[in-house]
């Protein structure tokens, strides 16, 4: 059995009308990733969630909530002093959201200084897999942000894989410049990385998916997943393969599309981690994310998610091309 740590910040979710009723819930890239994993692995991958919360009702609420889905929550830390971060999730007709935030003091944002986080630093050197997305660094102050990227550089150079969504946020940078500084680091020792097309448009000013392979590939990245929403997504590993496109089913109906690419990544690492081929884990990728962008929410019911079937090979239905 594989183990992956998955590093991150939960919140506590709003979302609804503006003016009205309000439902509540929780999410946040890195955790909504470690739901769909544990309902899409099942026993065949060990799932941390590495994290702090408060001590609160609520963060207590969260706590149980994580262990009910399969993951495990040892390695989630307790601040006496700070709560969960809150966002509200505005969407329009098109299913498209807006968010708002309220996490500065958050505890996760304050998790490398906590005083117990050494031992979350001996229990990284214990997974195969070590999970973190852009989200994830950009919370922390700069000077946390440094010592987790430098711990990361560590486990990478001791045999355990990185996996990295870069999931960039403008607002939660102190500028563009600090982003990219950053992300440099940790892709020099990335094994898979897991980008969005718009994403390193936005950040990087790519023309082109060939030319975020090409950034990718010098900078030191092994493996990527280039996401490009209803295209589809891109597979190449630098060392073996051409890139392969790897098409998805239209979803006709799209609700919410909170959590398309989070759900994503679980459903590709899943199959990554239990050995099934690029192909098969994507394809994984695309069915659980068209499951989750037809409901409200980052996490939707397990009624939604129990009813799929996730053994999926080669001979699935879908376009493939070698590009």
């Amino acid at each position: 059995m594989k183990r992956i740590a998955i590093i991150g910040e939960c919140m506590i979710e709003l979302n609804g009308a503006s003016f009205g009723t309000m439902q509540q819930a929780y999410g946040g890239d890195s955790l909504n990733t470690a739901v769909y994993m544990a309902r899409t692995a099942g026993q065949s991958v060990e799932i941390d969630y590495i994290s702090a919360l408060g001590t609160d009702i609520i963060s207590n609420g969260m706590i149980s909530r994580w262990q009910q889905e399969g993951i495990n929550t040892e390695h989630v830390l307790r601040d006496k002093t700070r709560q969960p971060g809150l966002y509200l999730i505005q969407l329009d007709e098109q299913g498209e959201r807006t968010f708002l935030y309220w996490r500065n003091q958050s505890a996760a944002r304050y998790l490398v200084r906590h005083p117990d986080f050494a031992q979350i630093e001996l229990h990284l050197q214990t997974v195969d897999m070590v999970y973190v997305s852009g989200i994830s660094l950009a919370i922390l102050p700069a000077e946390d942000r440094q010592q987790l990227v430098t711990l990361l550089g560590q486990l990478s150079s001791n045999g355990v894989e990185i996996a990295f969504d870069s999931n960039y946020r403008p607002a939660l940078w102190e500028s563009a410049d600090e982003a990219r500084k950053c992300y440099k680091q940790i892709l020099s020792f990335t094994n898979l990385a897991l980008v969005t097309d718009d994403d390193e448009e936005t950040l990087w000013g790519d023309t082109s998916s060939q030319a975020t392979l090409e950034r990718l590939q010098t900078a030191g990245v092994k493996k990527v997943v280039l996401k490009m929403g209803p295209k589809g997504c891109l597979y190449t590993d630098f060392n073996a393969d051409t890139p392969e496109l790897i098409g998805t089913t239209p979803v006709e109906t799209v609700i919410d599309t909170t959590s398309a690419g989070d759900s994503f990544n679980a459903g590709f690492l899943s199959g990554y981690l239990t050995d099934k081929t690029p192909r098969e884990a994507a394809l994984q990728g695309h069915q659980l994310a068209g499951t989750v962008i037809q409901h409200k929410g980052a996490i939707i019911p397990c009624y939604a998610t129990e009813a799929m079937d996730f053994n999926i090979h080669s001979t699935a239905s879908t376009t493939t091309t070698k590009l």
